[in-house]
């Protein structure tokens, strides 16, 4: 199945999300490739805007009315405490910020001037299936002063225990490109670099993910993240 063909898919079916499971089994998971070792993914900050409702946020589009360059985010847990299999039957909690830098659920204050305390956009949870990976559609985060684009990500026991929190990067020609385009232009390019990043810069490696597609069938951000359970 093409990237595109699901992206639209889930884009229209926003009122219909049952189909959405069956249909992406089916599509093509891209190849993430390793560096052969079995080290923890590195923890990071849940940042000033964490998810402070996610069990009430499970679903895989997360996309609500933000508008932008349509992504799948696909993200697979490995168990550094049983030889790096994969995962399953764990929470994975993303969130980020829309195309103009505001994150939902937080504002009306210093740190975030627009107010979207009442809206739940570009947050969402899902459940590993049994090769420890979940997938959500989404837009390409845009940026905010002081950051370089990031995916925040949170693994956890479905008793509730906190596995990691940590961030995911993307490769900068890519960002660069999507920001070019006509949903992003407006708010310009990223003011800080993956290597000048405060989080990023003695990470990069272990953070940052693979990016595939274009902007006219939309992306796939593919990131393996490494939790001892």
């Amino acid at each position: 199945m093409k990237r595109k063909d699901f992206l639209k898919s889930g884009a229209l079916g926003m009122g219909a999300i049952i189909g959405f499971s069956s249909l992406i089994s089916s599509c093509k998971k891209d190849e993430e490739p390793g560096d052969g070792s079995c080290a923890e993914t590195p923890s990071e900050t849940k940042g000033p805007f964490p998810i402070k409702t996610p069990a009430e946020l499970v679903k895989e589009n997360i996309t609500s009315d933000r508008t932008g360059v349509p992504v799948i985010i696909e993200i697979t847990i490995h168990n550094t405490n049983n030889l790096c299999n994969p995962l399953p039957n764990v929470l994975v909690d993303v969130w980020h910020c829309d195309k103009d830098g505001y994150y939902s659920q937080y504002g009306g204050t210093r740190e975030q001037a627009v107010d979207y305390t009442s809206v739940n956009f570009l947050r969402g949870r899902q459940t590993t299936d049994g090769n420890g990976t979940v997938r959500f559609i989404s837009i390409y985060p845009g940026w905010y002063q002081g950051r370089a684009p990031h995916i925040h990500v949170e693994v956890l026991t479905t008793s509730g225990k906190s596995l990691l929190v940590t961030q995911i990067a993307f490769p900068e020609d890519v960002s660069k490109t999507v920001y070019s385009s006509d949903y992003y232009k407006d708010h310009g390019q990223a003011d800080t670099s993956n290597t000048s990043d405060s989080i990023f810069r003695d990470s990069l490696n272990d953070e940052l993910a693979v990016v595939t597609g274009n902007l006219t069938d939309g992306y796939t951000i593919s990131h393996t993240i490494k939790v001892d359970a």
